[in-house]
């Protein structure tokens, strides 16, 4: 269900007590490996090496190429980056920034791009953006979380001989839904879960809609919305499964549900925002906050589950930062300590953090989620996921995962709805 992402300190951990040079020899016999496999046009290639272990294992990876009859040019066809390695931090210097200016065209990064930080994935300053990067032992935090992800091309992990070991943050896999209850023969429409959607302002009916019919799609049983008493007549009409009626029923709507959604389409007035604090407060079942939910939201007590889903904007908001995405490792743990909740920051890797707990990095989607309405679906799916009785940092990292996967059913010009269009 997970892969082990690592940090610096945790491969030089995985590390520790193994011989330096066999390590090398087979790292730099990986890269090698690796480039005449990709690019089997190839004759001649560039080496930017740094001075410690990672510009060794790009002097072996020379060699061998050397050994297949590749030369080495000023301005080869593949360019090698091995520059700086894990324990790289901060902003290279001039000189170095320099040189990753000169890396263009068809480059091979050894273990992490040159300027990205493999432990968060921030990138300080100069980065190489690689075509290839390839890794050793397992990917990288800074390989998956962006903005590092954005500069590793496609990543190739190797295997150089180390035992598995522990890793605080980890990468979802699809298993991760094998986790999902699946409706069972003694299950009724409720006990299969049962969600309650809380939004549908005028003017933004169609959130509250979606979020209401991926519930149904993620397996819920049972699905209510809560609108405004303007909104009832277009939902009524919109939607077909689902029980209606208005946030004077919010309370009778509750008593049958296993989890709440609240936020999609709910809009920013007084009412809106009172309604999301009284059920913060009176709600003891499990709850998902998306959208307008997190406007002006502070922090609440709750023993329930709680899963708030912002955007980076979002995030930016409820933290007063406005470097969510240069440092997203960072605020979404942030985030999740503020709130004593879990917290999804959604993305192309969207993260999931919990208290005490390390982040769940899900980047199995495609770009067709880079569109209006994927992130009501994500609710819906995740308060399907929390009334069939996930805890809420599996229930979000399954979530994201489901979405993502739905994806990959689309190409250009797909839009939220396609997603409702099978199971979630």
């Amino acid at each position: 269900m997970l892969e082990p992402l690592y940090t610096a300190d945790e491969l030089k951990a995985a590390e520790a007590g193994h011989d330096v040079a066999e390590l090398m020899e087979r790292a730099g016999r990986a890269v090698a490996d690796a480039v005449v496999e990709r690019f089997p046009d190839a004759r001649t290639f560039s080496l930017f090496a740094g001075g410690g272990a990672n510009g060794g294992d790009g002097q072996i990876a020379a060699r061998i190429l050397a050994e297949h009859g590749w030369t080495e040019a000023e301005d080869g066809d593949v360019v090698i980056d091995a520059l700086f390695g894990t324990g790289f931090r901060g902003p290279p210097r001039d000189e170095a920034a320099a040189l990753i200016a000169r890396m263009t065209g068809r480059v091979v990064s050894v273990d992490v791009p040159s300027g990205v930080d493999a432990s968060t994935g921030e990138v300080p300053g100069a980065a190489v953006e690689a075509e290839l990067t390839v890794t050793f032992q397992g990917r990288k935090v800074g390989l998956v979380v962006a903005p590092g992800r954005f500069h590793a091309g496609e990543v190739v992990v190797a295997d150089i001989g180390l035992e598995p070991t522990e890793t605080e943050h980890a990468r979802v896999t699809p298993d991760i839904l094998g986790l999902v209850p699946q409706k069972a023969a003694r299950d009724n429409k409720y006990s299969a879960g049962s969600v309650l959607v809380v939004g549908g302002a005028p003017g933004m009916t169609g959130a509250l809609c979606l979020a209401a019919q991926a519930a149904f799609r993620a397996d819920a049983g049972y699905v209510a919305v809560a609108v405004p008493a303007a909104s009832l007549a277009v939902v009524e009409a919109k939607l077909l499964e689902p029980v209606k009626g208005t946030w004077d029923d919010v309370d009778r709507l509750a008593e049958k549900a296993g989890a709440v959604a609240i936020g999609p389409g709910l809009g920013r007035t007084p009412e809106a925002r009172a309604l999301v604090v009284r059920l913060l407060a009176a709600l003891d079942v499990p709850v998902v906050l998306d959208a307008d939910a997190l406007f002006e939201l502070e922090p609440f007590e709750r023993d329930a589950p709680t899963v708030l889903t912002p955007h980076s904007g979002e995030l930016a908001r409820l933290l007063g930062r406005d470097d969510v995405d240069a440092h997203r490792l960072a605020a979404v743990r942030e985030a999740a300590e503020r709130f004593g909740c879990t917290v999804l920051l959604k993305g192309a890797d969207t993260l999931v953090a919990t208290p005490g707990e390390g982040v769940l990095v899900s980047d199995l989607g495609t770009p067709a989620l880079a569109t209006a309405g994927t992130g009501d679906v994500l609710t819906g799916v995740i308060a399907a996921y929390l009334a069939k009785g996930l805890d809420g940092r599996t229930a979000a990292a399954a979530g994201a995962a489901a979405t993502q996967l739905a994806s990959r059913r689309f190409g250009r010009g797909a839009v939220a709805s396609d997603l409702l269009d099978g199971p979630l």
